[in-house]
């Protein structure tokens, strides 16, 4: 059969099988592997989708683990002061940089065809964590950011202190490994039994992408009417239109990464959608999706306060060379101009990756 006629009918399923009845009990036996979908066919029935994983996890891993390894470098080192906006940055490049790190558990996954369980927990738990992470840490930024726009200075002040963002990021870090942890291990004590895990996921479903969907939506409309107000000053409007930048642009990584995966959560709860073969390829299609907010992240680094490029450029600056005088020795002059050099390829890669983001840097 030629290659192209069996890509045609891979993808648009000439001879669908007959839909699946995901009852509590079915989904139930055993949980784990059905959250993973580690299905032992994915080589033979979907090649086309198995090297496609393979090889676009793979291009993300890359990415993502040097844009965040860049992001923290340089938001470490070019920074001086660490305000409430950079320390959900900071955390946001953590969790996404840790998100590049567990791809490799699920490439393992994909090319075991299902034989790995250490990386099926591997993978259901970092997945799990890291997604939550950067989905509430994009919310901490633009509450933030609504905060220091709309609110009055004083109170922004209060609950936009430093000592504040670090409790937010516990409590964030804290509440994401919670809860995914007493998930999963509940999945693997009772995954032969009838428990009722699809209600649980729908509620954690609910409480962590859906209540913050709607608190950036909320905020970036308010945002956006404030700026319709005459009476603004020209620098406070242009504060604000900053603040929808940064609104928008986590606005656009939320319906690109997480919504999709979550719309497909709530089909999987209602009993919708179609056969096997479409829950597997959107399992997979829509979780290769939410972990691509790990390479499209830094974009939003670009909108924060005291941002990615103005960072970069301080950084930069502390590592250039300093003029020698003639009596300095050959060696270590040599050494200064190697490390400048490293630092001005650096600059210019990073430079180029964010060229789009020519923002000033905002203010608060």
């Amino acid at each position: 059969m030629p290659v192209m006629e069996t890509l045609l009918r891979e993808f648009f399923n000439i001879t669908p099988d007959p839909p699946v009845n995901i009852s509590h009990r079915h989904w139930g036996v055993p949980y784990l592997k059905r959250l993973a979908h580690l299905d032992e066919s994915l080589y033979e029935d979907f090649y086309s989708l198995w090297i496609t994983l393979m090889v676009v996890n793979s291009i993300m891993f890359l990415v993502g683990l040097v844009l965040n390894s860049l992001a923290l470098y340089v938001f470490c080192v070019g920074t001086k002061s660490r305000t409430a906006p950079l320390i959900y940055t900071i955390n946001l490049a953590v969790a996404d940089l840790l998100v590049a790190l567990s791809l490799p558990a699920r490439i393992a996954l994909y090319y075991s065809g299902g034989g790995c369980v250490a990386c099926s927990y591997v993978h259901t738990f970092s997945y799990f964590v890291n997604m939550y992470c950067s989905i509430l840490f994009l919310t901490s930024i633009c509450v933030d950011r609504y905060m220091a726009v709309v609110w009055a200075a004083g109170t922004a002040d209060r609950c936009r202190s430093p000592a504040v963002a670090k409790g937010v990021s516990a409590g964030v870090w804290f509440f994401a490994v919670v809860v995914t942890y007493s998930f999963q291990t509940t999945a693997l004590e009772f995954g032969g039994s009838s428990c009722c895990h699809l209600p649980v996921l729908f509620a954690v479903t609910l409480l962590e992408f859906v209540i913050p969907l709607l608190v950036i939506i909320t905020f970036t409309a308010r945002v956006a009417c404030a700026l319709a107000n005459d009476r603004l000053m020209a620098q406070s409007r242009g504060r604000r239109a900053r603040a929808v930048r940064l609104l928008l642009a986590v606005l656009v990584v939320f319906v690109i990464c997480f919504t999709p995966f979550h719309v497909r959560e709530a089909l999987v709860y209602f009993r919708l959608g179609g056969g096997r073969e479409q829950h597997v390829v959107a399992y997979h299609t829509t979780v290769t999706l939410s972990s691509l907010n790990s390479c499209l992240d830094p974009v939003v680094y670009c909108f924060v306060p005291d941002n990615f490029r103005s960072a970069l450029r301080r950084a930069y600056r502390r590592r250039e060379p300093q003029h020698s005088s003639a009596a300095e020795v050959t060696t270590p002059r040599r050494n200064s101009k190697g490390s400048g050099t490293t630092m001005a390829v650096v600059y210019s890669i990073a430079s180029l990756t964010f060229s789009p983001c020519t923002l000033h840097p905002a203010s608060g």
